[in-house]
């Protein structure tokens, strides 16, 4: 099976669609399947046109926008059409059996587009939804002509692709909704590799100690710094548990938008020295801070983004064995167990969350429970090598439903 993915961007890039890429394509390379990657102009200024990072190739497009163009559609318009150009280069040398576009819908345009003109199957793995993903990062209004066509583009790229997979359920069940049959959508859910996560793995005594966080209890998050995030309500949590527990600290790992107004709300309750901001840190390093945190919080609000798509990080603290809390918005609730895996608590409320992480401090002798029936799941239902195996079934229905009609072979 030739693969060729098309990608908005990849590493060595840090994100969490980069790092769920990179396990994809180890995964089928593990399973005999010849891949290649591509990304899209949206990965920004490249000194080259293949790159290699972390053992992978990547095909970079070149692009080169026109001076003249101030719209952002104009722009998206010129990055697809380099896209296309690169893609029917690619597929030339390459001969796919599959074209695998992943979101957002500036990938899967253009590959639809030689798909069809190459006589190859499309399979368009939509991992968040364009449209609500620019509501958060402020590009759009829910709502605006802009939401509309986005939401449009969206829904004609999935009715039109040959197979649809996706990365939970929330996100299938808007699939579905737009007019996408059931049986041409497959979820293929985050999932992490086990062997980079132990349990019994101990806190970095130098690193605690650079911290700052020597005989203290830890809440802590890791992640990038969005508004959807809640981390100002996990500020506010902690600034309602700092009084009556002199030893506790809040480690935030990580970076982003907003983090100037979190220290200012830091500053504002009189808890700033007892806040520690790593900043960004490598991939590589994330299990070291996690060891130093006794309770993981992962308090998003709700709104259409967190209700339905799931992120990455509770898998990671499950399979470290890490206690956490997170809020019970539609993404977190595929995931946990309130009380078996984790726990959850209303979105929106830092009293609830408050008490939440109390409760939990206050409980050490469950622990080991918890940990155990984390790592548990996680080990059962979510490893790469399980999920990225389902990749054959979609792959095989995108060809079948690709095919003449005249060529398909029934079975009773």
């Amino acid at each position: 099976m030739r693969v060729l993915h098309i990608l908005d961007h990849s590493l060595p890039l840090h994100s969490g669609y980069a790092f769920r890429t990179a396990s994809i394509l180890r995964e089928q390379r593990a399973l005999g399947y010849a891949t290649l990657a591509m990304t899209t102009p949206r990965q920004g200024e490249c000194d080259q046109l293949v790159e290699e990072a972390d053992g992978f190739v990547f095909h970079r497009t070149p692009f080169r926008p026109n001076a003249l163009s101030k719209t952002p559609g104009a722009i998206y318009a010129q990055e697809m059409a380099a896209t296309t150009r690169a893609l029917g280069k690619l597929v030339d040398a390459f001969r796919p059996d599959v074209l695998h576009a992943h979101s957002p819908v500036l990938n899967a345009l253009p590959a639809l587009a030689v798909g069809h003109r190459k006589d190859i199957p499309v399979v368009y793995e939509l991992r968040a939804l364009w449209e609500d993903a620019a509501v958060d990062h402020g590009t759009t209004q829910e709502g605006s002509a802009r939401y509309k066509a986005s939401r449009a583009l969206e829904t004609f790229a999935l009715r039109r692709a040959d197979h649809v997979t996706t990365i939970c359920e929330g996100l299938r069940n808007d699939i579905a909704s737009r007019g996408v049959a059931d049986d041409r959508i497959t979820v293929i859910p985050n999932a992490v590799d086990v062997d980079a996560f132990h349990l019994d793995s101990k806190p970095d005594p130098a690193l605690r100690t650079a911290l700052g966080l020597d005989g203290c209890t830890v809440i802590g998050f890791a992640g990038s710094f969005f508004a959807y995030e809640g981390l100002d309500l996990l500020v506010d949590a902690f600034a309602r548990l700092a009084p009556q527990r002199p030893n506790l600290r809040l480690l935030l790992v990580g970076g982003g938008r907003e983090e100037a107004a979190l220290r200012a709300q830091a500053e504002a309750a009189g808890i700033a020295s007892r806040i520690v901001f790593t900043g960004r840190v490598d991939h590589g390093d994330v299990s070291r801070y996690y060891d130093l945190i006794d309770v993981l919080a992962y308090p998003r609000h709700r709104m259409r983004l967190t209700e339905l798509v799931t992120p990455l990080k509770p898998l990671e603290a499950m399979a470290q064995g890490r206690m956490f809390v997170a809020s019970d918005v539609g993404g977190h609730r595929e995931l946990v167990r309130d009380g078996v895996t984790g726990f959850l608590f209303p979105a929106g409320d830092a009293a609830a969350l408050a008490a939440v992480l109390a409760r939990v401090l206050d409980a050490r002798d469950e622990w080991p429970r918890v940990r155990a029936a984390a790592r548990t799941f996680v080990e059962q239902e979510r490893t790469w090598q399980r999920s990225v195996a389902r990749y054959a079934d979609a792959y095989a229905q995108a060809q079948f439903r690709h095919a003449p009609a005249e060529n398909h072979v029934w079975h009773s």
